[in-house]
């Protein structure tokens, strides 16, 4: 299966970057995958040239091709003045409209702050919403604070899990059945009541 992975960290060494690896590497745990990153940095004048003149480079149109052609997505971008990068998102406004329509996609952000992490929920869901793409329940944001502690290794499994069972075509391994299971309400309402 095809994953690419979309970072738009703009330094080097990038911690945007730094997630993007961690997530895809995830994903790889849990079902066999050729990963290819995609480093909007890198296209940066292609994009802004493919706004002013309608036709992507050489290096932009396989960018474009890969996350067309790929069976599931990663995406990451930093957090700047409390929303996506306008790279990234300048990136996906030159995608074909109908390119992301029912793929799997996971969601990511990077920031100095946790005051910043809403930014999942606010700005990339209802981006990848609006473009018909099926994003994991799970997105993992990664604050400075975040690096080397506990917490961010176990989100970055959860959601790469939930990515690798939507790629797969099933549920993630345990998650369905043990976390969601469907008790009837007359079931639910007898276990409350006392016996005798």
């Amino acid at each position: 299966m095809k994953l690419v992975v979309v970072s738009a960290g703009l330094s080097v060494p990038s911690s945007t970057r730094l997630l993007a690896d961690r997530l895809a590497r995830a994903v790889g745990e849990n079902v066999p995958v050729d990963v290819r990153v995609v480093e909007l940095r890198d296209l940066a004048v292609e994009i802004a040239h493919n706004f002013t003149n309608g036709f992507p480079g050489r290096g932009l149109a396989e960018a474009l091709e890969a996350v067309t052609d790929a069976d599931g997505l990663v995406v990451v971008t930093p957090v700047f003045s409390a929303s996506y990068s306008g790279l990234f998102k300048s990136f996906f406004d030159v995608l074909d409209q109908e390119a992301l329509a029912g793929k799997p996609v996971l969601i990511a952000a990077t920031g100095g702050s946790a005051r910043h992490s809403l930014v999942l929920e606010h700005a990339l869901r209802p981006l990848f919403s609006y473009l018909r793409a099926v994003v994991v329940p799970t997105a993992v944001y990664a604050a400075s604070e975040d690096w080397g502690t506990e917490g961010l290794p176990e989100r970055i499994g959860r959601a790469a899990g939930e990515l690798a069972a939507l790629m797969g075509g099933r549920p993630a391994p345990g998650k369905v059945k043990d976390e969601f299971a469907v008790v009837p309400f007359a079931e639910q309402l007898a276990a409350l009541r006392p016996a005798g």
